[in-house]
């Protein structure tokens, strides 16, 4: 049986879950708290990063190794292409919607979330320890000056973040133009990793969160206003989340 160490609301924790399910691997889903994860991750892992799977004595950290070791495993549905040419592609992707898409929507994000425990709260415990939202409200005033300082999150970062991202979502769909897929001619681990990365964007029901019926004012404006941009990544929810 394999065990995801996860954090529900992680974008990045996303991909190794929709792997996970595309694939059809059993599995058990262990969701962490933020910031007492670290001793937790670290018992099984070098460093407190998640996603984490265990598998037998095998344990993969991080989501791109995660899809690594999975279609190594269970080569089943494959994620990888096989053609050299159009796996090399889907790498590229994958590690574009890493550093360009995931790393500046969690600045973006989390510059006003932070601000809203109200919200964070219950996303952080879904389906964690009993305990969850009694320690959550007595640490996370911590949480957030932690935070905050690991992401390296201010106004300026945050402006940056939101400008960067709307030139990552406007590159993904140039390419789409002409293309059903990122890398090749069928659903590929860069069309799952671009999709899950940019999923906050569209809150899908698939991805297992209780999203908040209202963000702040300061993401709602934005989400609206790039709408009609993500119809890519609410089809490929649909037909293959």
């Amino acid at each position: 049986m394999i065990t995801l160490y996860q954090f529900p609301i992680s974008h990045y924790c996303e991909k190794a879950r929709w792997a996970l399910d595309y694939k059809n691997l059993p599995h058990t889903i262990k969701n962490l708290l933020p910031g007492p994860h670290v001793k937790q991750v670290m018992a099984l892992a070098k460093t407190s990063e998640v996603p984490v799977i265990k598998h037998k004595d095998h344990v993969i950290q991080k989501s791109n190794n995660i899809v690594d070791y999975l279609d190594k495993i269970f080569p089943e549905k494959s994620l990888t292409p096989e053609d050299e040419a159009t796996r090399l592609q889907a790498l590229e992707w994958e590690q574009f919607a890493n550093k360009e898409v995931g790393v500046n929507l969690r600045i973006f994000f989390y510059h006003t979330l932070l601000k809203h425990p109200d919200i964070l709260i219950p996303i952080f415990t879904h389906q964690g320890p009993w305990y969850g939202k009694i320690f959550m409200k007595l640490f996370f005033p911590q949480l957030r000056k932690t935070m905050i300082r690991y992401m390296r999150i201010n106004d300026e970062s945050a402006t940056q973040a939101r400008i960067d991202l709307k030139l990552a979502i406007d590159k993904i769909n140039a390419h789409l133009v002409n293309h059903q897929f990122l890398a090749g001619d069928q659903f590929s681990r860069a069309d799952l990793a671009t999709a899950a990365l940019l999923a906050p964007l569209i809150q899908p029901e698939k991805y297992g969160v209780p999203w908040p019926s209202q963000l702040p004012p300061a993401l709602q404006t934005t989400i609206d206003e790039w709408s009609g941009e993500l119809e890519w990544v609410r089809k490929i929810y649909k037909d293959y989340r």
